[in-house]
């Protein structure tokens, strides 16, 4: 009587998907994309090149100005550099096709948008943060004599540069939010300026009572008031702001986390 040999069971795969290994895919993605370093060398260079010429021009005519704010003029031109990359960490995914075979290793999804964005962000705040310091550090070559004169250890200089780079950051986690939502870069960016900087504009003409209020609690409006050492004007406090700004780029990744769970790719 002959026996037959059970067959060998097959090795069991040793791929896993955990939130670790989802965040290294993504970072390697983010890295190994042209336009990341294209677009990141851009937005520093920007705010370097404006605090210079600002630090090199001064006259006394702007004294009445935040020091801080006044150095980092340029971070209006880089918070669209860094929203523009916000919008195609996600969107760009799907115009190359490339978020199929995202979706397929990640069979969650939920897990790639929150790696995406946790990626983002950690690149965004470190980028914006050392590149406010330097700028400010550079202009104080050309403000060292003037009424402008602060140091890093100065009373509210160093928040004031974090909360910048914090403002910058959640408005580029908005944008990143509404790459997702819209699924189309050209979209997510017509939406991004129009909503975010254009609408407050609009709001803030209407003849109705209580649109400041209203307006103030926008995002690009909640952000100005984070990146200041002085309360600036026509804004919410600080803590408030940043509380408000963060409450808009949750809602919107939480919106487009729900559609991501809904659609088909």
């Amino acid at each position: 009587m002959t026996t037959t040999a059970p067959a060998p069971h097959a090795a069991a795969p040793s791929y896993r998907v955990t939130p670790a290994r989802v965040l290294r895919s993504e970072w390697h993605k983010l890295w190994t994309l042209r336009t990341t370093w294209i677009t990141l060398l851009t937005a520093s260079a920007l705010v370097l090149a404006v605090g210079i010429t600002m630090g090199s021009t001064y006259d006394g005519d702007d004294s009445d100005i935040d020091t801080v704010v006044f150095t980092l003029f340029g971070t209006q031109l880089s918070q669209i550099c860094l929203a523009v990359l916000g919008i195609l960490v996600t969107a760009g995914e799907y115009s190359t096709g490339m978020v199929r075979a995202s979706l397929t290793a990640v069979p969650r999804r939920l897990p790639v948008l929150w790696s995406k964005a946790a990626v983002f962000v950690a690149v965004a705040f470190t980028l914006s943060f050392v590149t406010n310091v330097v700028t400010f550090l550079t202009a104080q070559i050309w403000l060292a004599d003037t009424d402008k004169a602060l140091t890093l250890t100065d009373s509210g200089v160093l928040g004031a540069l974090a909360g910048n780079a914090t403002g910058i950051t959640l408005l580029s986690l908005i944008a990143l939010g509404l790459g997702a939502l819209l699924r189309s870069v050209p979209g997510g960016i017509g939406a991004f300026v129009g909503a975010v900087l254009v609408l407050p504009e609009i709001v803030g003409t209407l003849p109705f009572g209580g649109v400041d209020a209203v307006v103030r609690c926008f995002p690009a409006q909640a952000a100005s008031s984070l990146g200041s050492i002085t309360r600036v004007e026509n804004t919410i406090a600080p803590g408030p702001a940043l509380l408000t700004l963060a409450l808009w780029a949750l809602a919107v990744l939480t919106a487009a986390a729900h559609l991501l769970k809904r659609r088909d790719v």
